[in-house]
């Protein structure tokens, strides 16, 4: 070893193989192939290969057998536990293989294969795409706004415009943004310069323009007197823009029940997406006397351990500065106050062992209804032979004492609270309002304050 020395052979690599016999390594990089001598000094011996012109011929059939094979020793080899929760795999192998001979598309294998895997009774068994191809749908250009008919006149409206925070790209609403004037109760005349009206539809004139700027021909009267162009740059998913609309409003709801005490903020997974939104609004609500966390629809991840390491900090001491009267804290970024977390049948993965963990550090109740229950840890072993991927739950989730806990059942709520759809339909949310209720009661019967100012020490002897 002491003779050998490291070379790098080629940087930027995106892939490799090694020849069988280790002397030649095929090396993706920069978009194109090469083979190189795989010894030292090899970089100076780049060959590189064409693919124009390569084609293979595919017996689709075949294909389908060997990765109908290849699934189900993947579940064999790598299922978190060895008895495949007490079914016979073989059997079950030879039990939906006659299937293969009815499959005619690649859907179709995903279908057969689903219901093998199914047999298992686990969570993230999954199985997904595959060599077929999807149509391409038309990109459609949206404002970031409602429209509406207005029947007396065959006009469309501006009935709302959705706010957003356009600072964040994410969050970004055409319509409100610097030099777009467009205001909710416009008739909206025109796009691009063709003309609305009842029945056409105005979705139908945004179709394919999701990458361009559109134009609206605006009024604040259906004659259209008064009537202006806008442009602006449209977005091609709305649902962001709805999503913070409702944390907003919860928030507001929130506060305006609480004169203030208590903060809010929603965590949509345990993912990037979910630290994100976690860092921005808890940091501002740390001082708050309680606080809402609501995880209803949280589409899981991994991140619930850096989430719950800072709820659990504790208060172990206060400071106080020459020009402040309010105390800091030691930890500095701890929470002072009571919790609740909502919950909801689709609070899932890691939205579920959040729940669960928050439950067992007892640091408030659980509101809401019994989440997803799927907890058994996946990862992805490589593509399968056309390009599909097949996902192996491999990473049980257990409890103190090593028991399994949540799979299959979920975690239940301390107080049970449906939204039903009629509280739904009039905007009301019965979960949040208790969890609202809850929060307060325990202000008001456990204070938990920090401490005034006090008075100067004297230390003249």
């Amino acid at each position: 070893m002491k003779d050998r020395k490291l070379e790098t052979l080629v940087e930027g690599v995106q892939g490799v193989a090694l020849s069988a016999d280790g002397q030649k390594a095929l090396v993706r990089a920069g978009g194109g192939w090469a083979v190189y001598d795989s010894k030292p000094k090899g970089k100076d011996s780049k060959q590189a290969v064409s693919t124009k012109g390569l084609e293979s011929n595919v017996i689709p059939k075949e294909e389908w057998e060997t990765i109908f094979d290849e699934v189900w020793r993947r579940y064999r080899d790598f299922f978190y536990v060895e008895n495949m929760h007490g079914n016979d795999w073989v059997a079950l192998r030879e039990q939906y293989r006659p299937w293969l001979k009815d499959v005619a598309h690649r859907w179709d294998l995903n279908y057969v294969i689903g219901e093998m895997i199914s047999e298992l009774s686990v969570g993230h068994a999954y199985i997904l795409g595959g060599d077929y191809d999807i149509p391409d749908r038309p990109h459609v250009a949206l404002p970031g706004a409602e429209l509406e008919l207005d029947q007396a006149s065959g006009r469309y409206k501006i009935k709302t415009i959705l706010r957003g925070q356009n600072e964040e790209d994410d969050y970004r609403a055409p319509l409100t943004e610097i030099g777009v004037d467009a205001r909710e109760g416009d008739f909206l005349l025109a796009i691009d310069g063709e003309p609305l009206r009842a029945p056409d539809n105005p979705y139908r004139l945004l179709r394919f323009k999701a990458d361009r700027p559109v134009t609206f021909t605006l009024a604040s009267s259906a004659d259209g007197q008064d009537e202006r162009q806008v442009q602006f740059k449209p977005v091609s998913d709305e649902s962001s823009l709805r999503y913070l609309g409702w944390v907003t409003e919860n928030r507001r709801k929130v506060d305006e029940a609480t004169n203030g005490e208590v903060g809010y903020l929603h965590i949509p997974d345990m993912g990037a997406q979910g630290i994100y939104e976690w860092i921005k609004y808890f940091y501002p609500q740390m001082r708050k006397k309680g606080l809402v966390i609501d995880v209803r629809g949280n589409g899981g991840g991994n991140v619930s351990q850096m989430i719950l390491a800072r709820l659990q900090r504790k208060l172990l001491g206060t400071r106080f500065s020459r020009n402040d009267e309010h105390a800091t804290t030691y930890p500095e970024t701890v929470f002072y106050g009571h919790l609740v977390c909502l919950i909801s049948e689709n609070s899932a993965s890691d939205g579920d062992i959040f729940p669960a963990r928050f439950q067992k550090a007892g640091l408030g109740p659980l509101i809401g209804k019994r989440t997803w229950g799927g907890v058994i840890g996946i990862t992805n072993r490589g593509p399968l032979l056309d390009g599909g991927s097949v996902f192996v739950p491999e990473f049980a989730t257990n409890d103190v004492d090593g028991s399994y806990i949540i799979e299959n059942k979920g975690v239940s709520p301390d107080i049970e609270v449906d939204n039903d759809p009629a509280s739904v339909i009039a905007g009301r949310d019965p979960q949040l309002e208790r969890g609202i209720a809850e929060v307060t009661k325990a202000i008001r019967e456990h204070p938990m304050e920090l401490p005034k100012r006090p008075a100067d020490p004297v230390k003249t002897r």
